[in-house]
């Protein structure tokens, strides 16, 4: 296997689609540096796993020699990226988005190389732009190009407002990429518009177009929304060590899978021969302990990983109840409560659907006896541990 061959491989591992993939081919062929960039809007003080499926791929580009950009939105945090949206997002101060993108700064170097890592900011040449240059950009575009935007066309054809200030987004994303002359930007595959939006423009400037790279999006720990702080089934990089394990451990056999192809710095082989471990009869938790580890040391380190494994052997694998959980008091209305309702009322689950989804994998317990009838009524006063998943504990008094 050639150079450009090996390095296309560590590419498109765990890649979605790659836009064209013979312009990267040709790229990697020249056997020069190419300028790798990824945005990230700083709407939030702390990165989560779902963001680092970006980062990870950055890193494979550095580490193939490549020069790589992280490059902080702090003029498009201001408008607000509609991606996935169905409302107007609601912008950001100056000064919110300047305070999360310090932590920002702080927390990308935890996989990056920092020698090796331009931290840039778009304000640099969107402030330079000015009023008058934003108005010629917004003159390359029409009206009819942007509603091609599946957000957007659904907004639309549903009647929801869409904000003018909206149709800059991807505007300004797209100048990015020529004010950086990227050769290949990576994003979400819910960012293919934006991406695109990069390569027409740097085209109309008579530059090399850019190689669109979309990576999956993360599924979080309910294995079906994608990772997100506001959905509450994240995995931050700042969690502690003890709480990141139990998190990880929490996810399914299946999602595990998916966490080891775009989070674990394992080569392909070593995954595939853990596949076949657990084919062969080997046990998932043990290889889902194995995944936790690595994570952990990498955002903490290999002590905090081992310490954190040794407290989920007590806490959870002995059965061993937390020494400290909520405690919730619930009225019971014409004497009885539903399952569903009080899971929900007591935090445990997001939602009563929530709830029989997790009655049906037989991931509630009430007293550590499992729970699987859907519709239970409770009505006998008294306290008991009730337990979703594997973390979730409240002691919860009928009243």
């Amino acid at each position: 296997m050639s150079d450009w061959q090996a390095a296309l491989a560590e590419i498109k591992r765990g890649t979605d689609e790659i836009l064209p993939e013979d312009a990267l081919i040709e790229k990697l062929k020249s056997g020069k540096p190419l300028t790798i960039k990824a945005g990230f809007d700083p709407t939030a003080p702390d990165l989560h796993l779902g963001h680092t499926v970006l980062i990870n791929k950055l890193r494979a580009f550095q580490q193939l020699g490549h020069n790589v950009v992280f490059l902080i939105g702090d003029f498009t945090g201001l408008i607000g990226d509609p991606t996935g949206k169905n409302v107007t997002r609601k912008p950001l101060t100056k000064e919110q988005v300047l305070t999360n993108a310090k932590t920002y700064q702080e927390q990308v170097f935890k996989i990056l190389d920092p020698e090796k890592t331009q931290i840039r900011f778009n304000s640099e040449w969107m402030d330079q732009l000015g009023a008058a240059g934003m108005i010629k950009l917004a003159a390359s575009q029409t009206v009819a190009r942007m509603l091609e935007r599946d957000d957007f066309k659904k907004r639309y054809a549903n009647e929801q407002p869409i904000a003018i200030h909206e149709f800059l987004y991807p505007l300004v994303q797209g100048w990015d990429s020529v004010a950086l002359q990227a050769d290949v930007e990576l994003g979400g595959t819910d960012q293919r518009f934006n991406l695109l939006m990069g390569r027409e423009l740097q085209k109309e400037q008579g530059q090399s177009q850019q190689v669109v790279l979309m990576m999956p999006l993360l599924e979080g720990l309910d294995g079906v929304q994608k990772m997100s702080k506001s959905l509450n089934n994240y995995i931050g990089i700042t969690d502690a060590p003890n709480e990141m394990f139990g998190k990880i451990m929490s996810i399914s056999d299946e999602l595990m899978w998916r966490y080891y192809d775009l989070l674990s710095f394992k080569p392909l082989e070593e995954i595939a021969e853990l596949k076949q471990q657990m084919a062969d009869g080997a046990n998932p938790r043990d290889i889902k302990i194995t995944l936790a580890k690595e994570i952990i040391a990498r955002f903490h380190s290999a002590e905090a990983a081992e310490a954190a494994h040794q407290d989920f052997i007590q806490r959870f694998q002995k059965n061993a109840i937390p020494d400290d959980m909520p405690e919730v008091s619930i009225a019971l209305t014409d004497g009885e409560v539903a399952i569903g309702y009080l899971l929900k009322e007591a935090g445990l689950v997001g939602s009563t659907s929530d709830a029989m989804r997790m009655i049906k994998q037989g991931a509630v317990k009430i007293d550590g006896e499992k729970v699987t009838d859907t519709r239970l009524v409770l009505t006998e006063k008294g306290e008991n541990v009730y337990q979703v998943g594997k973390r979730k504990f409240a002691r919860i008094t009928l009243a």
